[in-house]
Formats: structure tokens, C-alpha cells, sequence
């Protein structure tokens, strides 16, 4: 009895240890301020097409016309975005975009992608019920 009761618990723990990793990354809520969307204009600067979420790269002007290079994690990676029409080549440097972002708790020009307009195009916006 007392070996079956070890080996269900050493079984258990093991299961914890090798299934930790696979929630590792999703930490959006703990990065991320998810009560203070931030909308702004900008240029796309880069467009990483990458596992685990695809990461968009930009530049925002203030008024003084000081630039500011900012970065948005997707909340989809290229399959996910791929089912829905994309590619690496949707966005590409250069092109004229409306962001809303939730910032970075830390303060870096960082943030949450929640939504992207082109053109008066909405052209994404975040599955905010998969937000972990």
C-alpha cells in the first residue's frame, strides 16, 4: 500500500514538473495594464512573424516630433493569425497604422496589441477572453 501511495505521488510530481513550463509565457496580465488602453498613430518598423506570438515593432511621433520606436505582442501566433488571412508579409515597414495597445507595467514603450486599424480598415483586434 505504502509503495502504491509513493509512486502516485512521485507520478504527480512529475506531471507538475514537466507540465510548468507549457503556461510559463502567458503572463499578459501580470505584464501588461490591461485598464488602460492606449491608442496612438505610428509607422510599422518591423513585423515578426514568430512563435510564440507574432510581435509588431513601430515608431510613434509626439508633437515636439521626438520618435519613439514602440513594440506590441499579438496575442495569436502565425497559425492562428494565418486562419484569419494573414501572412509575414501583411504588415510591412513603412506602412501608416492606428494602434491600441495596453502598456507595459514597467513604463517601456511595450504593450498588449488590442487592436490595428489600416486605411479606416480595422484589421485585428484581440480575443481579449484568451488573454491570460
Amino acid at each position: 500500500m505504502k509503495l502504491k501511495l509513493l509512486a502516485l505521488c512521485a507520478l504527480i510530481i512529475g506531471m507538475a514538473i514537466v507540465s510548468a513550463p507549457v503556461f510559463a509565457h502567458h503572463g499578459s496580465r501580470i505584464s501588461y495594464d490591461l485598464t488602460k488602453p492606449m491608442t496612438m498613430k505610428g509607422t510599422v518598423s518591423s513585423f515578426g512573424w514568430q512563435n510564440p506570438h507574432v510581435f509588431l515593432g513601430f515608431d510613434v511621433k509626439d508633437d515636439s516630433g521626438n520618435v519613439t520606436n514602440w513594440g506590441a505582442e499579438m496575442a495569436e501566433n502565425p497559425h492562428e493569425l494565418a486562419m484569419k488571412g494573414w501572412d509575414k508579409d501583411t504588415l510591412k515597414p513603412g506602412d501608416q497604422i492606428t494602434v491600441t495597445v495596453f502598456p507595459s507595467k514597467a513604463g517601456a514603450p511595450r504593450g498588449f496589441l488590442s487592436k490595428l486599424v489600416i486605411n479606416d480598415k480595422v484589421m485585428y483586434e484581440a480575443n481579449m477572453r484568451n488573454v491570460q
